[in-house]
């Protein structure tokens, strides 16, 4: 997934969920940030933080807040010189896993179909795949975005997420009726040691995780190379559960 028109500036202050003023050449700027997340590790005062120029002259913000720098430490000790850029963009998780479905990369061979968004239940699913010819997998992936990370664990959610667990709950019915079904946390970001569920924000999240991967759930964690201008999804990541 690329990003066009980007421009370096300072975080300065969230006053709500949806805006960030940012410094931008100068200039204090309203931003949409693109994240109704906490995000509260991340945008701290004086934080490096890139932008997105938007085409649209009518918008009431001129620019979406699309990636922070963030001091990275290795094992709890900070080396100031080394950064982690990280996406915070709540967009980009599910835009990087249709181009990771559709380039043929992800575990799930000879995918023959891609629908986004798919009902099932009382919830929409993210995805629905079929993969393989004569006898097709039939599959449901629902795909979560990281952006919390300490020490180089990073954890989902970085607040208490009921529909979460409602999505969660209607994989586990898919499983039982016949299909595969996938959770996928999309982490925007490199240098993560392992994923895990963030027990101490939402208990319930973490133990309902749990419950449906023993009840056939597959549970995937994905790196990404973030740069200003692109993310795409890398690696498999060690998940503890």
């Amino acid at each position: 997934m690329k990003y066009t028109r980007m421009i370096q500036g300072r975080f300065l202050e969230r006053p709500n969920r949806f805006i960030a003023l940012v410094e931008i050449n100068g200039q204090v700027e309203k931003c949409h940030v693109k994240n109704t997340g906490r995000c509260s590790e991340l945008l701290i005062p004086g934080a490096i933080v890139w932008v997105e120029k938007s085409t649209n002259p009518d918008r009431k913000t001129a620019y979406d807040l699309i990636a922070v720098s963030k001091e990275y430490s290795e094992d709890g000790v900070a080396h100031s010189s080394s950064f982690a850029l990280i996406n915070m963009d709540s967009q980009a998780p599910n835009k990087v896993v249709r181009e990771w479905l559709e380039r043929n990369r992800s575990p799930f061979l000879d995918i023959t179909k891609i629908k986004p968004e798919c009902k099932y239940g009382g919830s929409r699913i993210d995805f629905y795949v079929e993969a393989g010819k004569d006898q097709p997998q039939k599959i449901f992936i629902e795909v979560k975005g990281v952006t919390l990370e300490e020490n180089g664990i990073a954890r989902f959610p970085d607040a208490p997420t009921q529909r979460g667990i409602k999505h969660m709950l209607e994989l586990e019915k898919a499983v039982q009726a016949g299909y595969e079904a996938w959770i996928l946390f999309v982490i925007q970001m490199k240098g993560i040691r392992w994923f895990e569920p963030n027990d101490v924000t939402h208990p319930e999240f973490g133990e309902t995780l749990r419950q449906v991967q023993k009840a056939g759930v597959g549970v995937l964690a994905y790196d990404c190379k973030v740069t200003a201008e692109e993310i795409i999804l890398d690696m498999p990541v060690e998940i503890k559960l």
